[in-house]
């Protein structure tokens, strides 16, 4: 699983943080690491440093899936931080959801007694 960290020209992207960033996205997507092909993170000040106010940091998260379309969920928090965790942690239920549905169905038997493939 390869993790990209993009941030605005607000938001500072040093070394050591993009690979705080990395690793927090790599273990709590480890579960789904076989399937996640990349993961795209997003980070944001929306009103810039001249402005503050409550929840104006935002984190956006894409991972592409093996033949799947991109999932993609966002978090808005107090701090990078915040939303950064927030963010992981829509995404970790939101693959869990949709890959337990995609794998659940397979060899169950369907509602007309047919046994699916």
């Amino acid at each position: 699983m390869h993790v990209q960290v993009n941030t605005d020209n607000h938001t500072t992207g040093s070394a050591d943080f993009i690979q705080k960033v990395e690793v927090m996205v790599e273990t709590a997507l480890s579960r789904f690491e076989s399937r996640i092909t990349r993961v795209e993170v997003h980070l944001t000040d929306e009103n810039s440093s001249s402005k503050s106010r409550e929840n104006d940091k935002r984190c956006v998260m894409e991972a592409r899936l093996a033949g799947l379309q991109p999932i993609t969920v966002s978090a808005d928090g107090s701090s990078l931080e915040q939303a950064l965790n927030e963010a992981a942690g829509k995404l970790k239920k939101t693959l869990s959801r949709t890959l337990d549905r995609l794998d659940d169905h397979k060899g169950q038997t369907s509602f007309a007694g047919d046994q699916t493939l």
